[in-house]
């Protein structure tokens, strides 16, 4: 090395100085920042990010991550390869619990991999690994075969609420639940999240709390709301509490055991309800076909509380149907009317017994 060459490293190693003594920064820090982290195991890493997501994702989650425990738990996140985690999902596809409804185990493999997806994205965000060191994105999921759920017939809903009402433990219990969903379209988590506070008795409207962490206001009829009111009174879910609503006659709140038991029960007596796995998603297809038969799609997505884009294309932004139109369909399912119902526009007259042929009276 030359004199000049060395006089010119000294001035850069001093500049260097100079700007680390600027900002703060010593060269120990340097040193310890640049140290690569050390990435987890299934294991350890699974321990971390349990109570990371949300109730739902952990139970639709939890039986895939165990499965993932007994295979790879001692292997670091860095080490399956996107073909392993094929592998991995072809395997639980395989495994799956045959039933009279199953379509190939298609929805385990895909549940495999999306489970595989969460803890990667969590991996990720930690900076463990980068974004092109994720496997679970190169693995596509398998096809979604069109769903074989439909609308009811106005005959079959009948039929499942007369024996709804005239067999069990608890009748009462499970015409309600039945109505509430009937009127409301809402899923499971919703009526299960249900609370006392989540009644506006003056408006009809309950506030429902479903996947996705959404929240919303939908109409009910008055009569639904006085059922509603009366089994909170009856069965313990004080005014002003955010306790559960429903609730068995002792008071324990119910669970998604009850809606088992209620197809389960409903199977015993009518095959249909058997043989075609007849669930309360069932209702949620009848009621949302009804409305967009009778009224609009813009009014059917508002009712279902569908607020993503997906396939509705941009214009749905704009024939958005808001909670006036929904109350007008729910006036117009239920017969009763609604205080915030608007006029109906271009919708075909409902009977008084219901739209769906069912009577606010049969369904209480």
């Amino acid at each position: 090395m030359t004199l000049a060459e060395d006089r010119s490293g000294a001035v850069d190693l001093e500049t260097v100085r100079l700007l680390l003594d600027r900002l703060g920064v010593s060269v120990s820090d340097l040193v310890v920042n640049s140290a690569p982290r050390t990435v987890p195991t299934f294991d350890e890493y699974l321990d971390r990010i349990a109570d990371a997501v949300s109730p739902g994702s952990r139970r639709a989650y939890a039986s895939y991550w165990r499965r993932i425990r007994e295979v790879w738990g001692h292997r670091r996140l860095d080490e399956p390869t996107a073909s392993e985690i094929k592998q991995l999902a072809e395997s639980a596809k395989r495994s799956a619990v045959v039933r009279s409804n199953s379509r190939g185990g298609r929805s385990a493999a895909e549940h495999m991999i999306s489970a595989l997806r969460c803890l990667y994205q969590h991996a990720v965000a930690d900076g463990l690994l980068s974004e092109a060191a994720n496997p679970a994105v190169r693995v596509s999921k398998p096809r979604r075969l069109a769903s074989t759920r439909h609308a009811l017939t106005d005959g079959q809903l009948t039929q499942v609420f007369a024996l709804a009402s005239t067999t069990g433990n608890d009748p009462e219990l499970d015409t309600l639940l039945l109505r509430l969903h009937v009127e409301t379209a809402c899923r499971r988590g919703g009526a299960l999240a249900l609370r006392r506070i989540d009644l506006d008795v003056e408006q009809c409207l309950v506030r429902l709390r479903e996947k996705g962490e959404t929240v919303r206001w939908q109409p009910v009829s008055p009569s639904l709301m006085q059922h509603l009111l009366a089994h909170a009174e009856q069965r313990g879910a004080a005014a002003g509490t955010r306790e559960q609503l429903l609730r068995y006659r002792n008071g324990r709140t119910i669970t998604r055991r009850r809606y088992d038991y209620i197809w389960q029960r409903l199977g015993r007596h009518l095959s249909w309800v058997a043989t075609q796995q007849i669930s309360t998603h069932w209702l949620r297809h009848t009621t949302l076909t009804w409305v967009e038969r009778n009224f609009s799609y813009a009014v059917a997505r508002a009712f279902a509380g569908h607020t993503g884009r997906n396939d509705a294309g941009p214009t749905a932004t704009y024939v958005r149907a808001d909670v006036h139109e929904v109350a007008a369909a729910i006036a117009a399912l239920t017969g009763e009317p609604h205080p915030l119902a608007s006029a109906p526009r271009g919708a075909s007259t409902a009977p008084h017994r219901g739209g769906l042929g069912v009577s606010p009276k049969e369904v209480s």
